[in-house]
């Protein structure tokens, strides 16, 4: 695995993973100004590329930690990744799988 594997949470939800930035990770990336994100319906595949984060010091792609289809987009990321850039490490989620 990655290093980057450390910079990211996964919580199981009533249907699959939620998969969510760190403290470490937003300490690690500085804040974070733009997420390319994976659609609701696209299915991604353990260690495959999920999504794309632009920070303050890096660019990082991160790969999914499992395989599956995207249920869920977190929605305050529409208008902005401040809840990816906050101390409320819950409300920093990127996505929910339904593991295949």
């Amino acid at each position: 695995m990655s290093e980057m594997v450390k910079y990211f949470w996964t919580k199981a939800t009533n249907d699959g993973t939620r998969i969510g930035l760190t403290t470490e990770g937003q300490d690690e990336l500085g804040t974070v100004k733009f997420a390319k994100l994976p659609t609701v319906g696209d299915e991604v595949k353990k260690g495959d590329n999920l999504l794309s984060v632009e920070a303050d010091k890096a660019v990082s792609d991160i790969p999914s930690p499992v395989t599956g289809k995207v249920t869920a987009v977190n929605p305050a990321l529409d208008d902005s990744f401040d809840a990816l850039n906050g101390t409320d490490t819950d409300a920093a989620w990127f996505v929910d799988v339904q593991e295949a």
